[in-house]
């Protein structure tokens, strides 16, 4: 398919970590695309200013001010969101957090507790709450976030890897729960890419030789589409 053709007018997308990064990218692209955006951030001026680019473009956006710690909040987002649309079309778990860059022998629990607690506990409660929305869509997409440091498991990424490997799992088994239906769940790994997470995992490296949010974003368009029919698959991202 031409993504850059790709039309989700009266499509409803959640997306999370919008704000920033990848997240960023993609809610751009998909209320430039036609979707109306959730965007779920935990500032609130951040969330506004970007409504307010998606707006002036003439898309369509509704900021959700959210710690995805929050869990009981995530309960109350999907009961919210079937009262108002009754459904939701597009999901992409995409906030995370690295963690700290450390030997295994050093994390500190509460900062292994903190990373789990975003990169795989908040999806696995988010699936809990969309999954009954997702199945009222006539066509409905999830995608992931992941990375290759979740096979890879580099020296002193232990709990960043950890996380990432336990995500892939839980998308991955959901996926699978899914095959005979209309549901198609998948993960994205985009490698390295212009983001704050990488400035901070990498201060050293030039970011001008990385991609930018906005270069991978066709890609969430693309298993997100109607036409992309696999499942339980991990896509990286090629430049």
């Amino acid at each position: 398919m031409s993504t850059a053709q790709a039309d989700f007018s009266g499509k409803l997308a959640l997306v999370t970590g919008a704000t920033r990064g990848l997240g960023y990218g993609c809610a751009q692209a998909l209320a430039k695309a036609g979707a109306h955006v959730l965007l779920v951030g935990r500032t609130q001026g951040a969330l506004e200013e970007l409504y307010d680019i998606i707006s002036s473009a003439g898309g369509e956006a509704t900021g959700v001010p959210l710690d995805l710690t929050d869990f009981d909040a995530l309960d109350r987002l999907g009961a919210t969101l079937a009262e108002r649309w009754g459904k939701l079309d597009i999901l992409v778990g995409n906030a995370g957090l690295l963690g700290p860059l450390t030997p295994t022998a050093h994390i500190a629990p509460d900062e292994f507790e903190k990373t789990m607690a975003v990169n795989v506990t908040a999806n696995a409660r988010l699936i809990r709450s969309m999954e009954p929305l997702l199945m009222q869509a006539e066509a409905p997409r999830a995608v992931f976030v992941t990375s290759g440091a979740a096979s890879k498991a580099p020296a002193f990424w232990g709990t960043y890897a950890t996380s990432k490997a336990a995500l892939n799992a839980l998308v991955q088994s959901w996926a699978h729960e899914h095959e005979n239906d209309k549901l198609r769940v998948n993960l994205l790994s985009p490698g390295p890419a212009r983001t704050a997470m990488r400035a901070k995992a990498m201060p050293g490296e030039d970011p001008l030789t990385l991609p930018t949010p906005a270069d991978i974003a066709p890609l969430f368009l693309e298993l997100l589409s109607p036409d992309f029919t696999q499942t339980g698959q991990i896509i990286r991202y090629q430049a």
